[in-house]
């Protein structure tokens, strides 16, 4: 049996960082850690600056706003050596995830990933976590024109995945995402995350619903 927010869904479609897998806090450690070999320090308005912008996007702001000597290309390949291990070693993927995946595959639901990360990593998260299988479609922000609140990346996947936007469920744990995936004309849940703690009471305002993990969303009839 599943939950009434599936009933009349036909795709499922995650976010990655803090929805799929528990990973927001390592950003802000590797944004210390990188601006620290220029001497730079964090800004402590950063992380709401660049909340939901692609990668690309992020690489951008970084070298517009600090003094930083790397090109583009740099500083992304950069991220990506500095994210690889911990995402390999140190994020688990949020509760009741493998459970939920198997039931939407058993119930005919398909499955697409909608993130703001680089594909690299992306890729390499599935990878490592034996996801790849389920999922139809990935789109990175990079994909798109326009990163969250943009409803550019939802809209994607849902073509990727030959769903009406009516008929998909995104999960999104930053205000940008559920923002992107209501304008994408999608139904919303919101994810409980520690990274975005401060922001649960408008979460739970502006998505369709709010869970605090995903455990007991299929529930066995047998």
């Amino acid at each position: 049996m599943r939950h009434k927010m599936l009933w009349d869904m036909d795709a499922v479609i995650f976010d990655m960082d803090g929805s799929l897998v528990d990973s927001m806090w390592l950003w802000k450690a590797i944004d210390i850690e990188y601006l620290g070999r220029y001497g730079i320090s964090l800004p402590e308005d950063l992380q709401s600056r660049i909340e939901g912008m692609s990668f690309s996007e992020t690489a951008v702001y970084f070298k517009e706003h600090f003094p930083i000597p790397d090109s583009l290309e740099e500083i992304k390949a950069a991220w990506n050596r500095m994210a690889w291990d911990k995402y390999m070693h140190e994020v688990p993927l949020k509760p009741g995830i493998p459970e939920f995946l198997n039931g939407c595959r058993e119930n005919g639901i398909r499955l697409g990933i909608a993130t703001s990360n680089s594909r690299e990593l992306v890729e390499n998260v599935a990878e490592v976590h034996n996801l790849r299988a389920y999922f139809t479609s990935i789109v990175t922000g990079c994909d798109v024109a326009r990163g969250k609140p943009s409803p550019d990346i939802y809209l994607e996947a849902a073509r990727q995945l030959e769903v009406a936007p009516a008929r998909c469920l995104v999960f999104e744990d930053i205000v940008p995402g559920i923002l992107a995936g209501k304008s994408a004309g999608m139904r919303v849940c919101a994810v409980e995350d520690a990274y975005s703690l401060q922001s649960r009471e408008e979460k739970k305002a502006l998505a369709d619903y709010y869970i605090n993990d995903f455990r007991g969303l299929f529930i066995s009839e047998g």
